[in-house]
């Protein structure tokens, strides 16, 4: 559908998008039974997080558009040639680059990679995309600065950076050498052959694009992601428009609907007496991360349960399972989806997440049980 009619583009988009559709409708709902102010709606808001998101979003397109990560794939695929051996490099691609970046920012780059590479190599690209979001959940467990939830834990407890990883590693071992053999399982070792790029690297885009990535990291890093972000939106619009066209800019209000609708669920009493209930049951702090994670995603979970908690490794434990299973569980599994832009990789995606849940409850008791 054209978007020359903005408000009818974005119904067609309401009714295709489930996730969006589901947000708007539970929103009424919370309105009424809270009944917040248009201040206290803008304070659950994180303003930082959708800066960044924009800017992130931005630029990953604008390397995506560039034909940049196309001609990467060619160079991938004269290094791994078959399906299973590619899987595999790109499983702990995104790995380490989410123990070390985020799971987020790792996204952000290895997705348009994979889906440039589909443009030049017949893969399986919904499929290597849920296993990047399983890869990332999973690697950016270890360390402290990972992902938003483990940074938290860090931050507030007080916990050294050496301490925190060790605490970590039993669970995040085990479950890397379950998404390995997965991965193994998953992907056939059949050869693959490479179609020749259709398109000449646009130079220009591509150097102001990596330019930009980097001091846009920076720049989030100093807090100031807000201006970095209007900065490369402006200077995109100025230069490369047909990049902004091509921008997801949906997700951003998804993102920011989220953050309205679960910091009303949060505040609601039902939802007190809920997570008391939660506690109470078998495996305690660790059983109440995981399902909280899976209705209001593991980072509002973490927060929500950790002035509760006097366990923090039993809740970094269960907030990182918790990123398996629905799709909300983890932030990082909706950006995932959303850059893909395959049709019905949402069905696909919990064929395979909510088994990969089970697996996970089950290594973080043989982990807990081994230390």
């Amino acid at each position: 559908m054209s978007r020359s009619n903005p408000f009818r583009f974005f119904l067609s988009r309401l009714t295709e998008d489930y996730l969006l559709l589901a947000l708007v409708v539970g929103l009424v709902p919370l309105l009424w039974a809270v009944s917040p102010s248009l201040s206290e709606l803008a304070g659950l808001v994180h303003w930082q997080t959708l800066a960044a998101l924009t800017g992130f979003l931005v630029l990953s397109r604008g390397l995506e558009d560039s034909g940049a990560l196309a001609r990467c794939g060619v160079w991938l695929m004269g290094r791994f040639r078959t399906e299973r051996s590619l899987a595999l490099a790109l499983v702990v691609f995104s790995w380490l680059l989410a123990a070390v970046v985020t799971n987020d920012v790792a996204l952000f780059i290895v997705v348009p990679l994979t889906v440039a590479l589909a443009a030049v190599v017949p893969v399986p690209l919904g499929r290597l995309v849920i296993f990047q979001a399983l890869a990332v959940n999973v690697g950016s467990a270890l360390t402290p600065i990972g992902n938003p939830q483990n940074l938290f834990i860090w931050q507030t407890r007080g916990i050294g950076f050496g301490e925190f990883m060790a605490a970590m590693l039993p669970l995040v071992g085990l479950l890397t050498l379950v998404l390995l053999l997965a991965t193994v399982l998953a992907f056939p070792a059949r050869p693959v052959v490479v179609r020749p790029a259709q398109r000449p690297v646009n130079r220009r885009l591509l150097w102001v694009s990596c330019l930009l990535y980097p001091g846009f990291i920076v720049a989030a890093e100093l807090g100031a992601v807000v201006v970095a972000a209007l900065a490369v939106v402006l200077l995109y619009g100025l230069l490369f428009r047909a990049v902004l066209r091509g921008v997801d800019w949906l997700l951003l209000l998804v993102f920011m609907l989220m953050f309205v609708d679960l910091g009303l669920l949060a505040g609601l009493p039902q939802t007190d007496a809920l997570v008391a209930w939660l506690l109470a049951l078998p495996g305690g702090v660790m059983t109440a991360s995981v399902v909280v994670s899976q209705f209001i995603s593991n980072v509002p979970a973490t927060i929500l349960l950790a002035s509760l908690a006097d366990d923090w490794q039993a809740l970094a434990w269960g907030v990182s399972v918790g990123g398996f299973g629905l799709a909300i569980g983890s932030l990082a599994n909706l950006i995932a989806l959303r850059l893909a832009r395959v049709e019905g990789l949402w069905r696909e995606f919990h064929l395979w997440s909510l088994p990969a849940l089970v697996l996970a409850l089950g290594v973080a008791a043989l982990a807990h049980y081994v230390v």
